[in-house]
């Protein structure tokens, strides 16, 4: 039978006192590298849109690396909460480039889609499979390993950066970037944002609270811990690269359901008595983020280039904030919540905050373009107009004599 935390069965970890102290301190650490990247994406947006998006991704894995090396030999909190938020910073400088590079590149919105879908496919799997990869490598092969391993890996991908990249060049975006406080009075990207964030938060706040709870009441043994997020990040894959496709067409739609289904299965985790019983709302969970993740960044681009100025630095700064928002609220919170109320009470809250976001996504149906954005825009400053696209960039595309006095009365 399941037993209650405070009467643990024999051969189950003693000392539920302090691993309640631990969920808060580990808590912390796991938000530290959110906290530092919620404050330097917005400079990395502006930061994109003045020298291109090539050498702050290189910046990106310069620091990572740093930061995952610090990892391997740090045998104190303090260094370890240092490297923790140093990886804030390359986080922050890497899939805030990473992610506008991808949406300048890809106009076209299907294949920004399925692009976008690939990526952040990358960046979660990177995410779940972190929690049973560490675990394993912990468990069999010692402390330093799974860090020494990622810190080969980053060096991969700086040499593939430099080799296919050239971070040298200075590329500054053409089109002139809508200022973040313009994006974020914006309701829509507001939404779109919104979603993100709660729906990460669910991860977040499972990553460091559910192996202490499963510590005290099943007593897994220490790979297990990891393995707990498997069918997370499996059915995550899945889930990225089946709907990146669909969101172009319906969005919205898979954010809605994505939503109420992360909040469902939320609700069914404290239900496991094993670690069989966490397969299934762990697998729901993953999917369901999948569903957001890859609906809302490519809506996140199409938000921009139907009511803003088509530069994407800031709008993916703004879809990170919202990313880390999550994640560094869900930590710092959860081990405080579990502590007050437990670990069943905090997957209620946040499984039915998830369900009561959903609706809202029914908004981004369909987003009114910015005609009377154009009209104030046009009368405040009647110099410049809004698509400030350089001559040679209209010359190379073969418009007709029609699009091209379109293009020159300002569609």
């Amino acid at each position: 039978p399941p037993s209650t935390p405070q009467t643990p069965p024999r051969g189950c970890l003693e000392g539920g006192e302090f691993l309640a102290q631990e969920n808060t301190r580990v808590g912390l650490l796991f938000a530290s590298k959110a906290l530092v990247q919620l404050l330097v994406n917005p400079w990395v947006g502006v930061l994109t849109n003045r020298i291109g998006y090539h050498i702050p991704m290189f910046i990106g894995f310069t620091i990572m690396f740093l930061s995952t090396v610090m990892f391997a030999f740090s045998g104190t909190y303090t260094l370890l909460f240092i490297a923790r938020a140093l990886q804030g910073v390359g986080s922050s400088f890497s899939s805030v480039a990473g992610l506008g590079l991808l949406a300048s590149v890809y106009p076209d919105d299907s294949e920004r889609g399925s692009a976008m879908g690939i990526a952040l496919g990358g960046l979660a799997l990177g995410v779940l499979i972190g929690a049973p990869f560490g675990s394993i490598m912990y468990e069999f092969v010692g402390k330093a390993s799974p860090f020494l391993v990622l810190a080969f890996l980053a060096l991969m991908d700086g040499a593939l950066q430099l080799c296919i990249l050239q971070p040298s060049r200075i590329s500054p975006e053409s089109t002139k970037a809508t200022p973040v406080s313009t994006l974020l009075r914006d309701p829509y990207i507001l939404v779109a944002a919104g979603a993100l964030c709660f729906s990460n938060m669910g991860v977040a706040m499972l990553e460091p609270t559910l192996p202490i709870w499963m510590l005290q009441t099943m007593c897994s043994p220490q790979w297990q811990l990891g393995m707990a997020f498997l069918p997370a990040s499996i059915s995550y894959l899945i889930g990225t690269n089946l709907f990146g496709i669909l969101a172009n067409r319906m969005g919205w739609l898979c954010s809605m359901i994505g939503m109420a289904v992360v909040g469902i299965s939320l609700l069914c985790v404290p239900l496991a008595t094993n670690i069989y019983g966490l397969i299934g709302p762990n697998a729901g969970l993953g999917f369901a983020i999948g569903m957001v993740d890859s609906s809302m960044m490519p809506i996140m681009g199409y938000l921009v280039d139907l009511r803003h100025a088509s530069a994407y630095g800031t709008v993916y700064a703004i879809a990170d904030v919202a990313f880390c928002m999550g994640f560094a609220i869900g930590p710092s919170t959860g081990g405080a919540i579990v502590r007050a109320l437990g670990f069943p009470w905090l997957m209620v809250i946040v499984g039915a905050l998830n369900v009561a976001y959903a609706p809202l996504c029914w908004l981004l149906r369909s987003p009114p373009a910015a005609e009377e954005r154009m009209a104030i825009l046009s009368q405040e400053c009647p110099m410049q107009p809004r698509s400030y696209a350089p001559k040679e960039a209209l010359r190379e595309f073969p418009l007709t004599e029609e699009s091209d006095g379109e293009a020159e009365n300002g569609e």
